[in-house]
């Protein structure tokens, strides 16, 4: 499928890895041309044909320098995705377990990032009647669930989503969300991500732990998702063949979540 994105521009958080580094490879495949936002130079955002942003987007200098460089080199933005997320020491335990800088920093990176890059990616995007992806979770409809801060963020960016669709739709400027289950990415990959974290505390081998990993949460695909399913649904969000999806909250998680 033709998703007739080539000749337009795009700026990528979390461009270093992850579903980050595949929806760059994959919007490149489509003949965008791209820059990706990430806090260090990895050799996979290195050889991406990307241009490279580096910026700590987690701070609101960060995320103003990130899309004024981007805007800079590649002549203004067509397209956003609000990847960024994650963050370091992923907890664990249950809310009293988490303190104040657990919450701040969990915010920052997972929700405020996105809030300050697309508040300094707006004005051109509505110029060039764009497009926005951000990338939630499935944590965002599962409050119940941990890691408590992450969960709670995420739910906050998803109804961010939501807002700026309501607000920017009339615009010209299409937002959505998409919210992925498990994906072979760091948080559960890393050993000390909240997969590894997980799979110690209960005494099991990582690779072990992984591998019970569908079937625990009912993930009805018996599997967990890669990077590359997730950048293809962010590809198809940001092309004109969605242009009548708006301030949609798409789940790509296996069928985890089995509400209607």
């Amino acid at each position: 499928m033709d998703l007739r994105l080539t000749g337009k521009t795009a700026l990528v958080t979390g461009a270093s890895r992850g579903i980050g580094l595949a929806t760059v490879r994959t919007l490149i495949a489509e003949g965008v041309r791209v820059a990706g936002a990430a806090r260090t130079l990895t050799p996979g955002l290195k050889e991406s044909g990307a241009l490279p942003v580096l910026a700590d987007l987690s701070t609101p200098q960060g995320a103003a320098d990130a899309v004024a460089r981007a805007e800079a080199e590649l002549g203004g933005l067509d397209l956003l995705v609000n990847n960024v997320g994650g963050g370091d020491g992923v907890e664990i335990g249950g809310f009293l377990d988490v303190d104040d800088e657990h919450w701040r920093h969990t915010f920052d990176v997972n929700l405020f990032s996105a809030v300050r890059v697309s508040r300094a990616a707006l004005p051109g995007l509505v110029e060039r009647r764009g497009a926005i992806v951000n990338v939630s979770s499935i944590g965002a409809r599962l409050p119940g669930g941990r890691p408590i801060a992450y969960n709670i963020a995420k739910a906050g960016l998803t109804a961010f989503g939501k807002a700026l669709a309501e607000e920017f739709g009339p615009l010209g400027v299409r937002v959505n969300t998409v919210s992925p289950g498990p994906v072979r990415t760091a948080i559960w990959e890393a050993a000390d991500g909240f997969g590894g974290r997980l799979a110690e505390a209960n005494g099991v081998p990582h690779a072990e732990f992984l591998q019970h990993v569908p079937a625990a949460m009912g993930m009805t695909s018996g599997r967990i998702a890669e990077p590359e399913e997730v950048a293809g649904l962010i590809a198809f969000l940001l092309s004109d063949a969605a242009g009548s999806i708006l301030g949609a909250d798409h789940l790509i998680d296996g069928g985890i979540v089995k509400t209607a």
